[in-house]
């Protein structure tokens, strides 16, 4: 399967929530009732507005031009006493369930990666699956002395330095994502924006 990478412009917006919307639409969720619904689409929506950084939103698209999968970044920072390093956070990363395990996941975060090394960025920690990101660098943030807000470390919060020693005056820091990776908690603004969204 042939896929092309690119950014992701206004013109995908909708498209991409919906394969968002698709790709993390798990009928466990509901039955778990952690939300009614999934949130991670209106995240999508919310962070091109607010934290999101555009020049890190790639799509990954068939040679028909139709789009399957999509990578977004956000700012976020390290804090220690005064200090405050400022560090890529990413996510979500969603691809479409009959194309996952095919390779668009993994080709989304390498652009990624390699775009974040050409606009200067100097390191990348984010929450995820712990089994899945080590192959592209990432190690658990325990490993630089970086705790989560609350001061916690576990396998799924990870870290990867995308310049050699980035991370090494800030050891003993917690990470700040934006606020966006909070907001799930509130409902009502949620499920109005899934209302837009055809129900499955």
């Amino acid at each position: 399967m042939k896929i092309n990478i690119r950014l992701e412009e206004e013109k995908d917006y909708r498209r991409v929530e919906e394969i968002t919307r698709s790709a993390f639409d798990y009928p466990d969720r509901i039955k778990r009732g952690q939300i009614g619904c999934p949130y991670e689409h209106w995240m999508v929506h919310e962070l091109r507005q607010r934290d999101g950084i555009m020049a890190l939103s790639f799509v990954a698209e068939l040679e028909n031009g139709t789009i399957i999968g999509h990578i977004i970044c956000s700012n976020a920072v390290v804090k220690k006493e005064n200090q405050v390093l400022p560090v890529l956070n990413f996510g979500p990363l969603s691809v479409l369930p009959e194309y996952q395990r095919q390779g668009v996941g993994k080709a989304l975060v390498q652009a990624m990666i390699e775009q974040a090394k050409r606009l200067d960025y100097g390191a990348i920690l984010f929450f995820g699956r712990p089994e899945y990101y080590p192959q592209f660098g990432f190690k658990e943030a325990v490993f630089y002395e970086i705790s989560d807000s609350e001061g916690f470390n576990y396998p799924a919060f990870m870290a990867m330095e995308l310049k050699e020693g980035y991370l090494k005056d800030i050891r003993g820091g917690k990470y700040f994502e934006s606020d966006i990776y909070h907001d799930e908690l509130n409902l009502k603004t949620v499920r109005a924006f899934d209302r837009e969204f055809t129900n499955k």
